[in-house]
């Protein structure tokens, strides 16, 4: 059986599932006792706490529910960089078609909003099987052009999902960072569980040029010839400092930031996304 995706936080659904919820209900998992209060349904009084008490004590359970998950495809023509391993787009299209697949066939609801410079596509989250085939025909419409509207896409979505959702953004977060955070901490202060997949070509990351070469931004066609080895140790320093940035936002925002390179193998990458948030799971279940 497949490893299931659980959220790390409580979620919101309409149906009952195996996701922990933030409210408290009647299922099998027993939390705590609090005090008997007039009107409390007396099936859940403790009787025997009450024969050794004779003080009245009401059983609380933990509820479990269905999860809700969106993912946000960045669609900007920066996402169109190819590599010697494909684009950044086709990628993320390939995570987002097996973890949907995963998730809607655990019980729980996928949708996809596409983003480039606006909303492209937007299909809320649904639980039937028939929905997924939706989402592949989407993926696959989703061209990556002109410049990002992230940031505005994820403030719009933080204030559309009225409940708690599983939210996970896969682009290359050419954006200012500090814009970028401000969306991530608008989403958690929603109480949604946030995580980023940091998409990005190991040419980006190790800018191992041996000639003078012509760099174009492929969001506004601006384009600079230079010599590399005259400007890599500046590049790779501001690099480092963009990516530090985001990681230490992050991590005080508790959104899970997962930087992917391209050449990774996307199974292992599952693999290890997967594990980690059952883990994640088991412990806040202590």
């Amino acid at each position: 059986m497949a490893q299931p995706l659980l959220a790390r936080f409580p979620m919101e659904g309409n149906v009952s599932g195996q996701h922990q919820s933030p409210h408290r209900g009647s299922s099998v998992e027993f939390a705590e006792y609090r005090n008997y209060v007039p009107g409390d349904d007396i099936r859940r009084l403790d009787w025997r706490v009450f024969g050794r008490t004779d003080r009245f004590y009401m059983k609380e359970f933990e509820a479990e529910t269905n999860l809700r998950c969106c993912f946000v495809l960045d669609c900007s023509a920066s996402m169109r960089f190819v590599g010697k391993h494909g684009s950044k787009l086709d990628y993320a299209r390939r995570l987002i078609a097996t973890l949907a697949y995963l998730i809607v066939h655990q019980g729980d609801a996928a949708g996809l909003l596409c983003v480039g410079e606006k909303n492209v596509f937007d299909i809320p989250p649904r639980r039937n099987p028939a929905h997924l085939q939706l989402i592949y025909e989407t993926l696959e419409k989703a061209e990556p052009r002109g410049e990002t509207g992230l940031v505005a896409a994820l403030h719009d979505l933080a204030e559309k999902i009225r409940r708690r959702a599983l939210v996970i953004v896969l682009s290359d977060f050419f954006a200012d960072p500090d814009a970028l955070l401000n969306c991530f901490q608008h989403l958690r202060f929603q109480k949604h569980d946030l995580t980023l997949f940091h998409l990005l070509d190991r040419m980006e990351l190790d800018f191992h040029f041996d000639r003078p070469v012509r760099f174009v931004d492929l969001e506004s066609s601006v384009s600079l010839v230079t010599e590399p080895a005259s400007i890599r140790e500046e590049y790779l320093q501001q690099l480092q400092m963009f990516l530090a940035r985001l990681k230490a936002g992050c991590r005080e925002f508790k959104a899970d930031y997962r930087q992917i390179t391209t050449d990774q193998n996307y199974a292992d990458v599952l693999a290890d996304f997967l594990v980690e948030r059952a883990r994640y799971a088991a412990m806040a279940s202590v």
